[in-house]
């Protein structure tokens, strides 16, 4: 059938038929490619638009998602239907930094099979990334060590939070919560809602790096994980703070706390 008949057909004017758009969107789906094709992989629209907007480009939300979808990037993704807990225990955001403290473990294998270990630390206040340390395995002194390192040059917690692994509940650890007058939370047992923004965490280092890369190597493991890491505390934006990083929510209420005291002193 011709066009001319066809578009007389389903009553459409030629004119719209032959129509070309003009804009010229390639900067636009380089960005999202790049970002699609780094350690943002999983993270969707609406965080590479933030992204996009503080790296000061002031492309319209609509034409972010147009290219978004035109590119094919926004596939349905399923998740695993999990029973509701019905003894939930609401997490508390601190009203500043180390006050509570939380921490996890993570799994991985490397190419050749080898299992791998990840100790993470985060600070509630701020869900900043405070310690990253990446090894075989995980004995309870090694993870005392990780807490004095992280200790030395971020100051120590009231609180630190953790599950019920061997290596937490382990004599080594307890003792030196007890020693220095750290408060130790485990959570109840089957319940890692109770911890939920060091599990909301591993999420996303898991699918940026873990699930993203088939290493060859412990340091190759380490590099990337740094790397994710100084990225994740200096640019990535978290809602529940206000779409503020955690350096930045951090290094904003220093500044109010520095402005009231500064105010209480004066008066």
């Amino acid at each position: 059938m011709s066009i001319v008949r066809a578009c007389r057909i389903i009553d459409l004017d030629r004119s719209m038929y032959y129509y070309r758009s003009v804009r010229d969107d390639w900067a636009v789906e380089e960005k999202l490619l790049e970002y699609a094709n780094g350690k943002l992989a999983n993270r969707g629209c609406p965080e590479y638009y933030k992204r996009i907007r503080r790296e000061g480009v002031k492309w319209n939300h609509k034409r972010v998602e147009r290219i978004y979808r035109k590119l094919g990037m926004n596939r349905k993704k399923k998740h695993k239907r999990r029973i509701p807990n019905l003894l939930k225990t609401p997490l508390i955001q601190p009203e500043g930094m180390n006050l509570t403290w939380s921490m996890d473990f993570m799994e991985d294998r490397m190419e050749n099979g080898r299992k791998i270990r990840v100790l993470n630390i985060i600070d509630d206040f701020n869900r900043e990334a405070i310690s990253m340390e990446v090894n075989y395995s995980f004995p309870s002194n090694q993870v005392v060590e990780a807490v004095k390192q992280a200790i030395e040059w971020r100051g120590k917690p009231q609180k630190i939070r953790t599950d019920n692994g061997t290596e937490f509940i382990a004599n080594a650890f307890e003792q030196y919560c007890l020693n220095n007058k750290i408060d130790h939370v485990r959570i109840q047992k089957g319940k890692p809602t109770q911890n939920s923004y060091v599990e909301r965490f591993n999420r996303s280092y898991r699918e940026a790096v873990l699930d993203a890369f088939i290493f060859e190597s412990l340091n190759q493991v380490r590099q990337e994980t740094e790397s994710w890491m100084e990225d994740y505390n200096h640019h990535h934006p978290h809602e529940s703070l206000g779409d503020k990083t955690p350096i930045e929510y951090l290094n904003e209420n220093k500044i109010q706390k520095s402005v009231i005291s500064n105010s209480r002193e004066t008066d």
